[in-house]
């Protein structure tokens, strides 16, 4: 069992898992994730790396805030992170929610982030995701940001059923272990704790502002991977490719939305040689 620790950050107190040791790995999870998205890869990473795996701020057991769901906000609560455990340079793995603000923080500080990977998402605020929205974005992202309070109202006292929703639809049908479906059954009940993960994407304008901006005057320059499975496939990889200057694009095949828990072994296939390339650069 990893290590769990909190840490104070950029006006937030984090709840953070930590296993192994070696150059450091920094995992930032999704909706309706926790830190524990990750326990299915986090011992064999932990074998060979410094694994960082935190709530992120108003999710899990992290602090709720007022503000700061945006990425900008999100990528410097995860520098500060860094700061505060005396790492100076990691790789950082993002999977939807978690996808923009790893997407800025390599993007604004390279010096940090050795390499970057990144999953199942799409970016607001970057082209070339236009076949993959040609309905319009997922249904939940209207639901959870249209009327500050509505979807709390509707939810409370029905989170788990909620939850077990997009359980089962990430990893088609197949579902996950009854411990890891309670740790986020809890993790999202009450209307404090929804109130909270829905900040995150009454805050997608803001985001994608956020990373219009940003690319308009940088370029990616940190090896980066793009992983797709169902639903996003290839649509990030496209995004990604016109601002990166070295992109590897990879599509899990019979894999649901959430890689780590759904198909951990052929994630781990694909994170070995692409983080064993960043330990040769740092030896």
């Amino acid at each position: 069992m990893p290590e769990l620790r909190r840490i104070p950050v950029n006006g937030v107190e984090l709840n953070v898992a930590l296993a192994g040791s070696g150059p450091a790995v920094l995992l930032l999870h999704g909706f309706p994730h926790t830190w524990e998205l990750w326990t299915d890869v986090m011992a064999d990473l932990a074998a060979r790396h410094r694994v960082i795996a935190p709530d992120l701020r108003g999710f899990g057991a992290s602090g709720r805030a007022a503000s700061g769901y945006d990425a900008g906000t999100l990528a410097e609560d995860a520098a500060e992170l860094l700061a505060a455990l005396g790492i100076s340079s990691a790789a950082v793995v993002g999977i939807d929610a978690g996808t923009p603000p790893a997407f800025l923080l390599a993007l604004r500080r390279p010096g940090l982030v050795r390499r970057l990977v990144v999953m199942e998402a799409v970016l607001g605020g970057l082209p070339g995701a236009e076949d993959f929205l040609a309905d319009g974005p997922p249904w939940w992202f209207g639901f959870h940001s249209a009327q500050p309070g509505l979807a709390e109202t509707v939810l409370e006292g029905h989170e788990a059923a909620y939850v077990d929703w997009f359980l089962h639809a990430g990893t088609l049908g197949e579902g996950v272990r009854p411990a890891v479906r309670d740790a986020f059954v809890r993790a999202y009940t009450g209307r404090q704790a929804l109130s909270s993960s829905f900040s995150y994407y009454r805050a997608l304008p803001e985001s994608a502002v956020q990373i219009e901006r940003a690319v308009a005057t940088a370029r990616l320059t940190v090896p980066t991977m793009a992983l797709g499975a169902r639903p996003v496939g290839t649509a990030l990889e496209r995004q990604l490719r016109p601002v990166t200057d070295d992109l590897t694009g990879r599509v899990i095949e019979d894999c649901g939305h959430i890689i780590p828990l759904h198909r951990p072994h052929a994630l781990l296939t694909l994170l070995r040689p692409f983080l064993a390339g960043e330990d040769a650069r740092a030896a």
